[in-house]
């Protein structure tokens, strides 16, 4: 009796060891594809908020109203301080269309700009606008499309101190204007800058 009662207990031990073996790998299974979820789950929401983040830099242009040395304040802008206009302009998505209130006007030459962040990433083609007094030693004349220039401006992140090349030149009055997107969201202040041709009467 007592060799057959050893041997029970010897195959019960080793029936405990196995199962507690298999449960074991069972839930260290489960944990690593919880943790696989989770990583996974991780990177989507880390892509979303970067997602989210492009759009919020994309779409937040406000400014602190502060104007470059040397910019000359219109004197007979069609568009007067406090004047209400629709935004003609897709610089930013829900731009067009919006209903802007002007807080400044100036005149001086606008210019379209490809250039490279100082940030990194791909080149910004055909930014609109950076204006005579934001380029370094721009001088008073018109810069030639295809100049290669030093930007002193800070409308988007990776702008200031960036170098790009002249796309296109327009002698004109520039407006900074306040407005909130048809698409929704908080109120743009000092949006730097639109063009008169980028604005109609309300």
């Amino acid at each position: 009796m007592k060799p057959k009662r050893l041997f029970i207990g010897i195959f019960t031990l080793v029936l405990m060891f196995m199962l507690a073996a298999c449960s074991g790998n069972s839930t260290d299974n489960s944990t690593d594809k919880g943790s696989k979820m989770d990583h996974q789950n991780m990177k989507m929401d880390n892509k979303n908020s970067d997602d989210k983040s492009m759009d919020m830099g994309d779409m937040d242009h406000s400014g602190s109203g502060e104007i470059p040395a040397g910019l000359k304040v219109a004197e007979n802008p069609k568009y007067k301080v406090g004047d209400q206009a629709i935004l003609k302009s897709d610089h930013m998505e829900g731009m067009n269309g919006a209903e802007a209130t002007v807080v400044g006007a100036f005149d001086t030459i606008a210019y379209a700009v490809t250039y490279t962040p100082t940030t990194g990433g791909n080149p910004v083609k055909n930014h609109k606008w950076v204006i005579q007094e934001e380029i370094k030693d721009a001088g008073d004349k018109a810069l030639e499309p295809g100049t290669k220039v030093t930007m002193q401006a800070d409308h988007m992140e990776g702008m200031d101190g960036a170098t790009g090349t002249i796309d296109s030149a327009e002698k004109t009055t520039v407006y900074m204007v306040d407005y909130t997107p048809t698409t929704g969201g908080e109120k743009v202040t000092n949006h730097k800058w639109v063009t008169e041709s980028e604005l109609s009467a309300k």
